[in-house]
């Protein structure tokens, strides 16, 4: 497939409606995670286009860390008022309150990794057998590793060693009771695709993604928001400027990028031109060489 910079490969397209009407068919309660981010209003494109002139026959589900960029969740009540999508949203609060996890203290405290736990309440709460996500393979290696559908076990865990062939396409939806499925229908495109679809598809996104004026501070070489839910050190200090997000995650782990994009063919040339990955910008990903894959194994997105 050839690769140009500001055409999107319809092939993607077709493949990803294909493999959303293979969860329609194979599963009998989906859910689209959803995070007001790129790849899930992606994900929400294909599937009102997979099940047209239909509504999209699944709920969303967003879980909330309670430290999200507050524009993120303002536009997820809008798209979801906007589309009459029925929306669960679960809250990490909930089960802090609940004593199933423990919030981080110190100078790197995140509610990241606590989104797991809460996630899989959910999946148990409503019996979710397939939960479809926008992970794409060319954001980091543990995603890499993972098939179309990756089946998780009774506890929600992931073995990458024990994961089904997907020849020809071939999509196996046969689960045991207890275990679930995460489908990635854009598993295969990468971010310079998800840019050019939106640009394409005209698709309305959070304003954060293109740059603005934020009070920022720098940490380990990183441009963080500046927000109470971060503790900020007395060396620390804030300043403001011209900056956007190329991912949308938790405030407490997702840098910004000093950039002066303000339309997204001014984000498709920076990305064309970056020198650091998407996820370069995720403090999540950088407390070890394997946390990705850690946190996928206990059963994170």
């Amino acid at each position: 497939m050839t690769i140009h910079a500001g055409v999107f490969p319809r092939e993607l397209e077709d493949e990803a409606i294909y493999i959303l009407r293979e969860v329609a068919a194979q599963f009998e309660k989906p859910v689209l995670l959803f995070s007001g981010g790129k790849d899930s209003i992606t994900l929400v494109r294909l599937a009102q286009k997979a099940f047209y002139p239909a509504k999209i026959p699944f709920p969303l589900l967003h879980v909330d860390t309670g430290h999200n960029f507050e524009e993120t969740i303002k536009f997820r009540d809008e798209l979801v008022a906007e589309l009459g999508l029925e929306l669960i949203v679960r809250y990490v609060q909930d089960s802090i309150d609940q004593q199933k996890v423990v919030e981080e203290t110190g100078k790197y405290a995140s509610r990241n990794v606590l989104q797991t736990v809460t996630l899989l309440d959910a999946i148990e709460e409503f019996g979710f057998d397939a939960c479809i996500g926008g992970a794409r393979r060319d954001e980091e290696k543990a995603r890499a590793k993972e098939r179309i559908f990756s089946v998780r076990n009774d506890f929600g865990q992931w073995d990458s060693k024990k994961q089904r062939p997907e020849l020809f396409d071939m999509l196996n939806g046969r689960i045991n009771m207890g275990e679930n499925v995460r489908v990635f229908p854009i598993s295969n495109w990468t971010e310079l695709d998800v840019w050019n679809y939106i640009k394409e598809e005209k698709l309305a996104i959070p304003s954060i993604y293109y740059s603005h004026l934020r009070e920022t501070f720098e940490r380990d070489g990183q441009l963080l928001p500046f927000s109470s839910f971060i503790n900020i050190t007395e060396d620390e200090t804030i300043s403001t400027r011209m900056v956007r997000f190329r991912t949308v995650g938790d405030m407490t782990c997702t840098a910004a990028v000093e950039s002066t994009a303000v339309e997204i063919d001014h984000i498709i040339e920076e990305i064309l031109s970056a020198t650091v990955s998407e996820r370069g910008a995720r403090i999540d990903d950088k407390r070890s060489e394997a946390a990705m894959e850690k946190r996928k194994q206990t059963g994170y997105f």
